[in-house]
Formats: structure tokens, sequence, C-alpha cells
């Protein structure tokens, strides 16, 4: 059976999770936890040189990188998994191949800004944010989420058309790492909530719920770093990242 490491406080992880699951593809979940460190294990080096969650074990073939692991699924198992999931229409599937190519360095990367000054500024830095800096960095996921909105969802149901496809789930995963830190990004967007609550209709209120408990409780990330040892290891490259 096809392994999954996982940790689910992780924006990729989640949707490589919400995938299996809800298109009912069998899969072992191997937890690793990045709050300990284990992606740097040396069991876990076994399974990937690189160290890096998600990564997917199908018999001896392994392979990293959320994107590639959910297009290796959709096809691996074509026979099983809906079509909605990665069409097989060349426009659809072009179309979610545009959005995950997009999401990189644009929602993700700056989801995860959003995310990290929330959660983890004033214990690295040891002070609040500055201003200009927490507003610049909302400003910056604030125009990813336009464009998200404007180009990618449109006036459609879904990011590919009228049905959910792994680009929903990528996208919804990512605008929930800063709503796990109390901002409501879905304030004065109706268009981007009303994507939102179809997306969790179609994966499971219960599924989608149980995927994000962690990141919802993102406040006690840094009290969890502390425990275990790693904000240490990570300071040099938080203070890097904040600078």
């Amino acid at each position: 059976m096809m392994e999954l490491y996982l940790d689910l406080i992780s924006q990729p992880c989640r949707s490589v999770y919400l995938f299996a699951k809800a298109a009912g593809i069998p899969f072992e979940f191997k937890l690793i936890s990045l709050t300990a460190g284990q992606q740097h294990s040396e069991e876990f080096g076994k399974v990937s040189m690189m160290k890096k969650v998600p990564a997917m074990k199908d018999g001896s073939f392994v392979l990293t990188e959320s994107v590639a692991i959910l297009k290796y699924m959709a096809q691996k198992h074509v026979s099983t998994v809906a079509d909605h999931w990665y069409p097989a229409d060349l426009q659809k599937r072009a179309r979610v191949n545009e959005y995950m190519s997009w999401q990189h360095t644009s929602i993700r990367a700056q989801g995860s800004k959003v995310f990290l000054l929330r959660t983890m500024y004033r214990l690295v830095m040891g002070c609040d944010v500055p201003k200009e800096k927490m507003d610049a960095a909302v400003e910056e996921l604030n125009q990813s989420l336009k464009m998200l909105e404007e180009k990618f969802i449109e006036n459609k149901p879904f990011i590919a058309g009228d049905k959910i496809s792994v680009a929903d789930l990528v996208a919804i995963v990512e605008i929930m790492q800063p709503v796990g830190t109390g901002l409501n990004v879905f304030e004065s967007r109706p268009k981007l909530n009303a994507w939102a609550e179809r997306v969790k209709k179609e994966v499971g209120v219960k599924l989608f719920d149980e995927a994000h408990e962690g990141i919802m409780k993102a406040n006690s990330l840094p009290q969890t770093l502390e425990n275990t040892g790693v904000l240490e290891v990570m300071k040099p490259h938080f203070k890097k990242m904040f600078s």
C-alpha cells in the first residue's frame, strides 16, 4: 500500500491528505512531526534523502513535492478516482495546472509569511511585528486573494469549472494557514467565502475540520517548538526571514 509521510500543520501535506481521503485512494498515514524535527531523523532519511514532507512511498518509488504527488495519485488511480479531480479534458486540466504552477510564489508564500509573522515573530525577535511589516505582508496576501477570486474562480463554482479539482484543495489549504492565526480573510469577500464553503461541502465538513484541527490551534505552535528544542535550531532561519 502507498505510504504518505505527512504533518497536517503543513499546507502541502493537507492538500495531499484531503485528496487521498476524499477520492478514496488507499494509503498508510505516516506522521512526520515537523515541530519535533522528525523530518531530519535518520529513519525518515532512509525514505527521502530530501528530508521534506509531504513524501510518498509507493513500493520502492519515492516522490516529494505536493503537486507532483497529487498528479501521481490521480493518474495512478485514474480508473477509480473521479475525473473531475484532475480532468482528462485538455483545457480543464490546463486550468488546474495553471493554478498549481502559480500558487508556489504567490498565495502559498504570502500565506506562510503572514502565518509566521503572526505566530513566531515575537518569540524569535523579542518584540511585536512592526506595523508596516505586518501591513505589507497582509497587503501582498490580499492581492493574491484578489487574483484567486478574479482570475481563477471568476464566476465559476470551482477553479476548473463546475466541479471540484485538486487545484481547489491546494488553494483552500493555503488560505487556511493565515486563518489559523485568527486572520479572517473571508471578511468582505463573499465570492471567496462562497467558494470555500463549496469546497468544504464537496470534501466533507468532518474531513475538512479533521485535516485543519492542528492549524486552527496555530497559536500554540511557538510553545511547542520551544518545548521540543526545534526553535533554537530554527531561530537563525527565522531571523533571516524576518529581517
